[in-house]
């Protein structure tokens, strides 16, 4: 029996409130298993505590998978949440309906457009918002962005979606929607309005003026491990819930989600599920880059070439274990002091996370957009290490290790696919390359900062560790460097 109503689930599991008394005010666009377990989740919980109109409309912008799992189950999944301590489930409503906007966006823009949606959030990874990140723009040459620049009343991309649903509120005389951004980029909120306006200026500047003015477009940190729901995810969600429910998902436990404090027309009772708001994000977003994600990176390139499939056979390994310890250590003296927090309990609370059992994150799924990840979660704190006195060893090793993956090379293990949305270029700057030959590319490339590409010693460092890795065996590469690390 298709899971379809709130009264087919044991009541304990239920979420506290009746779904149809509460109106939408939220549009998601990318509706994928993050959100599910994250924004969704914790939406659940503050309509829960405090109600409101706050449900959200899911838009999934490519592929109808995720409206076709969800829209048949008026918009009712399962949340199975797993953790050291065990595994709890709860069934979440707060998601009311599900669309996908590719082929038509008109009902995905009238319900943007709606003076009742006072959100719009966004979880649509990277490389699908087209920017420039040099520029604090948008990338014209973006496909979905220079398709939208030529029908800009028909978008399919992220930005002309924003920019065409603004348009038309504004045209309304409503006021605009909060663009909440919770995708994982640095100062996201202020990129996102960056592109969003240079985007709007090429078609109607008067438009742009009115968006940089008037929309707010707040920081966010995210933090919670999500792996792809399986076959058996699904299977535990029957077992939990006696329904069957193709829109379930697992997650860890542990959530976070840190928000500027600049949501103009409202939220939800966020507070109530956790959520921090401040009014700086940037300090938080620095430290889970650098030790949470950067630490991930590190262990996803090194692991899955040492025949790690999950991040918790990575814990397994003893030297491998240990690396990661030290990228933790050395991430975390990069940080400034934050008020509230210890770096070195996060750090541990990290490694209890990674070591989890009941969590499958697969590390080539974490090894995919590397380029996109690279100077966010590693290159940037090279310059505070520098300026720190701290060594640099450990960014070093994390660096070869991506450089191995970008490589191709297959004496240590099975051909494999380089994820990643400049493959191509990556492919060609290492083919046929030794280390020197690849660091030597990498170093024009324009992804590693000026100050970073101007570091000789670290490049030499970079260049020894990756000619073991493009001649040993991983695993071999990985216990030696432990053993200089102790």
């Amino acid at each position: 029996m298709r899971l379809t109503s709130l009264d087919q689930v044991p009541a304990a599991l239920r979420p506290g409130y009746a779904p149809a008394d509460h109106g939408v005010g939220i549009v998601h666009l990318g509706l994928g298993a993050f959100h599910k377990a994250h924004q969704a989740a914790l939406t659940d919980l503050a309509l829960a505590a405090s109600g409101g109109d706050w449900r959200i409309l899911g838009v999934s912008l490519r592929s109808p998978k995720a409206s076709e799992e969800l829209h048949p189950q008026t918009g009712l999944y399962t949340l199975i949440e797993k953790g050291t301590e065990g595994t709890q489930a709860r069934a979440i409503a707060s998601i009311a309906d599900a669309v996908c906007s590719a082929g038509d966006p008109e009902p995905v823009l009238a319900a943007m457009a709606a003076g009742t949606t006072r959100i719009v959030s966004l979880t649509v990874t990277e490389k699908a918002y087209g920017l420039d990140r040099a520029a604090q723009g948008c990338d014209p040459q973006h496909p979905a962005v220079a398709a939208d620049l030529a029908t800009p009343d028909a978008p399919q991309g992220v930005l002309g979606l924003l920019t065409e649903a603004l348009r038309r509120r504004r045209a309304a005389g409503l006021p605009p929607f909060t663009v909440l951004c919770c995708d994982n980029l640095p100062d996201n909120g202020v990129l996102l309005r960056g592109a969003v306006v240079d985007f709007a200026r090429r078609l109607d500047p008067a438009l742009a003026d009115w968006i940089a003015a008037e929309v707010a477009f707040p920081s966010t940190m995210v933090d919670r491990s999500t792996p792809a729901a399986t076959e058996a995810t699904r299977a535990e969600a029957a077992a939990l819930t006696g329904c069957e429910d193709l829109a379930a998902v697992e997650t860890e436990r542990v959530c976070q989600w840190v928000v500027e404090d600049h949501v103009p027309l409202g939220r939800p009772d966020w507070e109530a599920a956790g959520v921090i708001f401040t009014d700086d994000v940037s300090a938080f977003e620095a430290m889970k880059l650098r030790m949470l994600n950067g630490s991930h990176s590190m262990l996803a390139y090194a692991g899955f070439h040492a025949g790690a499939t999950y991040v918790r056979d990575v814990m397994a390994d003893a030297p491998l274990a240990a690396l990661v310890r030290r990228h933790l250590t050395t991430a975390a003296a990069t940080l400034p002091p934050i008020a509230g927090i210890d770096t070195t309990a996060y750090a541990e609370a990290l490694l209890r996370r990674f070591e989890n059992p009941a969590i499958a994150h697969e590390t080539f799924q974490i090894a995919m957009d590397g380029s996109e990840k690279m100077p966010q979660r590693i290159f940037s704190a090279i310059p505070d290490a520098r300026q720190g006195g701290v060594s640099v060893r450990a960014f070093a090793f994390a660096t070869a290790a991506w450089l191995r993956h970008v490589s191709g090379c297959t004496h240590d293990c099975a051909p494999y696919e380089l994820r990643d949305p400049i493959a191509a270029r990556l492919q060609a700057l290492a083919a046929g390359q030794d280390a020197s030959g690849i660091v030597a590319g990498l170093r024009e490339t324009g992804l590693p900062p000026e100050p970073v590409v101007r570091d000789a010693a670290l490049w030499d460092e970079v260049t020894e560790i990756l000619a073991r890795m493009l001649s040993q065996p991983m695993a071999d590469v990985i216990a030696a460097e432990a053993a200089r690390a102790s």
